[in-house]
């Protein structure tokens, strides 16, 4: 059989940065090349990062996409790479869509390209787009309408952009009919928890229904809410695992391929209504070698270092492409801000991380200490400013009571925050966690400033389980644990008032958070809660806090996507709105 040596990158790229993702282009290619490579992929819409939501509606973006292609295509040759196939995702446009009501201004189409000798030989578009959770591909791109297959040394490989494979039918049955040798899928998934899994499944089951070979390359990184984790894989026509990339890491997998040999060209329309669309890069193929390369397989991580990486993943590129140095944590003593100071810590080194106690006369002692040992801990700068004087001082105006004299406190912690990093040039992070969004237990204005969220699609009880795998993570290679263990043992309190913890105002975390999991994530009504065993008073409390908290859900600051659902472009629903899961069967 014929060889091939392929080389897939799953490397990171920044929205809107074309000439710093095209030299990372050209990085890894040459790095490639030093490998031995014959072909050599990169992930979707690499030239221009990804999602680039409305600027694929801007004819100025889409142009300058193009124009880098090309422009990448002659650099290549120039640098003497024109030899090497390369595989790159960008942002193109349709030559022949036809404008019409409901189709995207332009035709822009999520695109890739084989570049070779210097030219692109081959372009094609996304032909399944995904319209659902993040993705709006409906509003941003027109399919694309061909099986785009290019032969290498004597191998046909059939190419597909990300949907193509999750969805079924198109590119991955026509890849069979064609008779190609090796199906190649470039990606920009995003990270979700468990999703490793479902996506080996998928690739082993659409490699034996393409009936080749196929190699799944993927994006790592974080671009706003969302992180990509990399986890590139290879498996073989009858689904076994030939070789996986590590998450959350930008590298380089290369390995040696026994593939059939191509036979006549394929042309005509097949499954789906694709249109074959051949190139030859090289006809003859290689001189039989040595296989040297098998790619590697890296071991998983486990659930709760899965998880916290993408945290510490999200906050980082999130820093970095925006151009932040340091951030500003409000730290309370309590379990939210330990673990975001600890995620901080690790995503941008202590030394770039400032935390500030700001106690208030309901302010406990051991709150105060919890602190202060989170700093030592950590290692990051620290002050305390008290708000007390503050406090009075308003209420020495307004004569503030009740939920309004709590919320004072939080909104000056909030103000004092914002002038900190106004006056210092840090960005702030929120400590809020998704079971206090969901239900609305934040303060408008006070705990719900900031920049970022780092914990916003993560439920109270897994910020324990992941503070507590922090610290268990840190003895383990003999470092000192960043998370006071008071922090994590003590009830959680927001301290607005005598002697206050949240089970005043919430169920346990517990039982919150599945119910929450019910109505949030998997979109489960009041009767299927009640029906899965939880107390209906206590089902028709939680779900009335929900739906009447959307108003302060839309205001808080972007967050690390970890869920199926998060709180934003996966879950859009009205804030003026008289529905109410809450309400009696009879009274909808």
């Amino acid at each position: 059989m014929p060889q091939l040596r392929l080389a897939l990158n799953q490397i990171d790229s920044t929205v809107g940065d074309l000439a710093g993702n095209a030299e990372s282009v050209v990085h890894w290619t040459r790095h490639s090349a030093e490998q031995g490579a014959h072909l050599v992929a990169f992930p979707e819409m690499v030239l221009t990062g990804y999602p680039v939501e409305d600027l694929a509606l801007r004819s100025s973006f889409v142009e300058a996409s193009r124009s880098a292609l090309r422009a990448l295509a002659a650099r290549l040759a120039d640098e003497g790479l024109g030899e090497l196939p390369v595989i790159v995702g960008y942002l193109d446009r349709s030559a022949t869509a036809q404008p019409k009501y409901g189709q995207p201004a332009g035709a822009p189409q999520n695109a890739a390209a084989v570049l070779h000798h210097g030219r692109v030989v081959l372009t094609f578009a996304k032909h399944h787009l995904p319209n659902y959770g993040v993705f709006d591909e409906f509003r941003y791109f027109v399919p694309g309408d061909t099986l785009p297959v290019v032969r290498v040394h004597g191998i046909d490989v059939a190419l597909a952009i990300c949907e193509d494979l999750w969805q079924d039918g198109g590119r991955v049955p026509a890849t069979r009919t064609a008779g190609a040798g090796l199906l190649i899928s470039v990606n920009a998934s995003p990270y979700e928890q468990n999703k490793d899994d479902s996506r080996l499944e998928l690739v082993r089951k659409r490699a034996q229904e393409a009936g080749c070979t196929t190699a799944y390359v993927a994006m790592i990184g974080g671009q706003d809410e969302l992180v990509f984790d990399g986890d590139s894989i290879v498996v073989d026509a009858d689904g076994e695992v030939v070789a996986r990339a590590p998450q959350f890491s930008e590298g380089c997998v290369v390995l040696d391929l026994d593939l059939p040999a191509a036979g006549p060209a394929p042309e005509g329309v097949v499954d789906d209504g694709l249109r074959i669309d051949h190139v030859v890069c090289s006809e003859a193929p290689l001189a039989p070698y040595e296989a040297e390369l098998a790619g590697g397989y890296a071991e998983r991580l486990d659930d709760d270092e899965e998880v916290y990486s993408a945290l510490v993943v999200g906050l980082r590129a999130y820093a970095a492409k925006n151009g932040f140095r340091s951030v500003l944590i409000g730290l309370s003593g309590g379990i939210d801000s330990a673990l975001v100071a600890a995620i901080a810590c690790d995503a941008l080194g202590a030394q770039h991380v400032y935390g500030v106690a700001m106690p208030s006369k309901y302010s406990s002692q051991h709150s105060k200490d919890d602190a202060a040992d989170l700093a030592r801990r950590t290692g990051l700068n620290f002050r305390t400013v008290p708000i007390e004087p503050m406090f009075d001082a308003y209420m020495g105006s307004l004569g503030l009571t009740g939920l309004a004299e709590e919320n004072l406190q939080s909104r000056l912690r909030g103000t004092l925050l914002m002038a900190l990093s106004n006056q210092e040039g840090h960005i702030v992070l929120a400590p809020g966690n998704k079971s206090e969004l969901a239900v609305g237990y934040s303060t408008l204005y006070g705990d719900s400033v900031g920049a970022y969220g780092p914990i916003k699609d993560v439920y109270k009880t897994s910020v324990f389980r992941l503070a507590k795998w922090r610290n268990r993570a840190a003895e383990e290679r003999g470092q000192t644990p960043p998370i006071p263990q008071n922090s994590i043992v003590k009830p959680p309190s927001a301290e607005l008032r005598p002697d206050q913890v949240d089970t005043d105002s919430l169920p346990d975390y517990d039982v919150l958070d599945r119910i929450l999991a019910m109505y949030v994530d998997a979109d489960q009504g009041m009767d299927a809660i009640v029906a899965a065993g939880f107390d209906p008073s206590v089902v028709t409390r939680v779900l009335g806090l929900v739906d009447t908290a959307e108003y302060k859900r839309r205001q808080y600051p972007p967050g690390t996507k970890i869920s199926a659902k998060g709180f934003g472009k996966d879950r859009r629903l009205p804030i003026t709105s008289r529905w109410r899961e809450s309400q009696p069967s009879s009274e909808r």
